[in-house]
């Protein structure tokens, strides 16, 4: 029995690191989100400065919040799930390591490069040449460790969280390394490969894709293994879980053209985005659906859990949101919803109610067992963090729907002779309100996250990791 404990122990370490991560770049991403949103309210918040206007901060803001937060927690629960699924070791410990200070570097450039206006001008896809270069490397080697870890497995089977985890990683280096193609013309300059309509196609096919694969397959992984764990019990449904994997991955990667209603992309290629958006509903709800119904005969555990809260209202949110995509993606639809605060809601309905609460609720999970700990150390702060969570989310989101729709109708309005009824100034004074309700929705969601971090550093303060790595060893050793 001795012999095999030391070859199965798992890699922790670095799920550590990453966990840990996650709290630290959730708050400087989501603190800078409410530093722009409170730009909104009061201008004066630019400074005149070019390096802290909006337009400069809020790509940071979005790769801060999607790179360093989403890409550290998808890092750490992937490098978990994957050891504890396979009963087996990460396949290198260097190889891990390297992902780690790897993506930490991005992170660091992409803070560095972007408020001094080094962009591709490219959504999500800002981060110029040498970085985007440095981020396939590392994703690469991420895909050699994930992957490599499977090879070795000691189970015959690979869980289903795998398979999200597995896809999301694929087509995140696909959609990345295609849509950078670019000419360098200095070390912070370069321009697309592509030219025209055709440069924008592979924009949001890239674009909507990373919202796909990045945000959505991925923490579906997470979803898969957090939710029937934290729950106590099985998934409801193995075999929907194989159906949504395959309906969602064939399906997804059609919908980018819905970006583009409207413009100078041809029509067909807007409707053929528009129908699959909408069959797209079918695979989203099904994935809700299996999750949701995990918890039969388990509800009543939400009066007392709160990490089970998180995870269920992120299922919740993420219903909600992917209802909402496909209906926006009509043609008749977006032509209200398009350029307005209706969209900015509906990503931060996926955003913060989907992507940050299901993240939030595995650390949470994950963070006693990795520095061997029976919990966290205050149960009553991470229910004061789910409350914070939620209010703010509601309020982010109901505002922007209400910017979005007024904005939308006064921007189409008309007068008889065919003029435009309001400016352009007064849209922007009527949506006034909404961005002082955003601004205050995006605190509350913020300060959760310090209540978080206070409770992490508690926890990790009073810890013994070794313990942890020692129990662990021993529990995969009685697997076998």
């Amino acid at each position: 029995m001795s012999t095999a404990i030391s070859p199965t122990a798992y890699n922790y370490k670095v799920v550590r690191q990453f966990a840990i991560m996650t709290v630290v770049w959730g708050i400087l991403g989501m603190g800078l989100g409410v530093f722009i949103a409170s730009q909104l309210v009061w201008p004066e918040l630019n400074f005149g400065l070019p390096w802290t206007s909006f337009g400069r901060l809020r790509p940071l803001h979005t790769n801060l919040v999607i790179f360093a937060f989403g890409g550290c927690a998808l890092f750490a629960t992937s490098y978990y799930v994957v050891q504890r699924t396979c009963q087996t070791r990460l396949i290198s410990d260097s190889l891990a390591a390297f992902t780690f200070w790897g993506w930490q570097a991005v992170i660091v450039g992409a803070i560095v490069t972007l408020p001094l206006g080094y962009t591709t001008t490219k959504e999500y896809a800002e981060l110029e040449w040498p970085l985007a270069i440095l981020l396939a490397i590392v994703w690469v080697t991420y895909g050699l460790v994930f992957f490599g870890t499977i090879t070795k497995r000691k189970t015959k089977h690979i869980y289903v969280g795998n398979w999200f985890y597995g896809a999301f990683i694929v087509v995140t280096a696909m959609l990345h390394i295609v849509n950078h193609a670019s000419l360098p013309v200095s070390f912070f300059k370069s321009y697309s490969a592509y030219a025209g309509a055709t440069d924008a196609m592979i924009q949001w096919w890239y674009g909507h894709n990373a919202v796909g694969f990045f945000l959505t397959t991925g923490f579906l992984g997470m979803m898969y293994y957090f939710v029937p764990k934290q729950a106590e019990r099985p998934i409801y449904s193995y075999r929907l879980s194989i159906v949504h994997f395959w309906a969602l991955i064939t399906l997804y990667i059609w919908a980018g053209p819905h970006h583009l209603h409207y413009t100078a992309l041809p029509d067909w290629a807007q409707s053929l985005g528009m129908a699959m958006s909408i069959i797209l509903l079918a695979p989203s709800w099904g994935g809700m659906i299996n999750g949701m119904m995990t918890l039969s005969g388990a509800w009543h555990k939400l009066r007392t859990d709160p990490i089970l809260r998180f995870l269920v209202v992120s299922l919740a949110f993420y219903g909600m949101s992917t209802f909402e995509g496909p209906m926006m993606a009509i043609k008749t639809v977006n032509s209200l919803s398009h350029y307005t605060d209706w969209t900015i809601g509906h990503v931060h309905a996926g955003a913060l109610g989907w992507v940050a609460m299901i993240s939030i609720g595995a650390i949470y999970h994950m963070i006693p067992k990795l520095f061997g700990r029976a919990q966290m150390h205050s149960i009553a702060l991470i229910n004061a963090h789910f409350w914070l969570a939620t209010i703010g989310t509601v309020l982010y989101i109901a505002s922007m729907w209400v910017n979005g729709i007024t904005q939308g109708l006064m921007w189409r309005a008309i007068n008889d002779d065919g003029t435009l009824t309001y400016s352009f100034v007064e849209a922007l004074q009527a949506s006034h309100p909404g961005f002082i309700v955003r601004a205050l929705g995006g605190a509350f969601f913020a300060s959760g996250m310090l209540f978080m971090a206070y409770n992490v550093w508690r926890t990790v303060r009073a810890s013994n990791p070794a313990e942890a790595e020692a129990a662990e060893q021993i529990a995969v050793v009685g697997a076998h």
